[in-house]
């Protein structure tokens, strides 16, 4: 049993612990990978149709269009919808991707997590960026040489 997360609510523990274990992991900024999961905010084993016929599955919504991509590496929906840190991983996976390689400043890769059109991501990108400063805040307090893991710089602008 992890210790709990100070100032952090109960049903929160597990995703900001799992949050910065794989912004660690994966080398993205975990005020976004924690803003991110909380806008999210899925439960595991949950499963949420979208109009496109398409699903969002788990903590992460994780949309089972990417699921193909990730079929060759054995990784399943039950993988992405289980309960644990494991999906958080592939969150952050995924968003180190969409920082590394897509275009525009780092809130509008960051939100192609949740959808690369204009409107939704614009939409997405504004609640984003204010969770994500509320974390930074949150972030500043409890860990103060965590300048590294927030840094978005090494990313640049696209």
């Amino acid at each position: 049993m992890m210790d709990t997360l100070p100032d952090v609510p109960a049903h929160h523990q597990e995703m900001v612990a799992c949050s910065l274990g794989a912004a660690l992991a994966y080398d993205v900024p975990a005020n976004i990978l924690i803003a991110v999961a909380e806008k999210e905010a899925g439960k595991p084993g949950q499963w949420v149709r979208n109009e496109n016929g398409t699903f969002d599955i788990g903590a992460l919504q994780f949309n089972t269009a990417y699921l193909r991509e990730l079929d060759r590496y054995g990784i399943k929906a039950a993988d992405v919808a289980a309960p644990g840190c494991y999906p958080y991983m592939l969150a952050a996976w995924r968003i180190r991707g969409h920082l590394r390689n897509d275009s525009g400043d780092v809130w509008t890769r960051a939100s192609n997590y949740h959808s690369r059109t204009p409107h939704i991501n614009a939409r997405y990108r504004a609640d984003l960026v204010r969770r994500a400063m509320r974390w930074t805040a949150w972030l500043d307090k409890h860990f103060p040489t965590h300048d590294a893991v927030v840094d978005v710089t090494p990313y640049g602008k696209r």
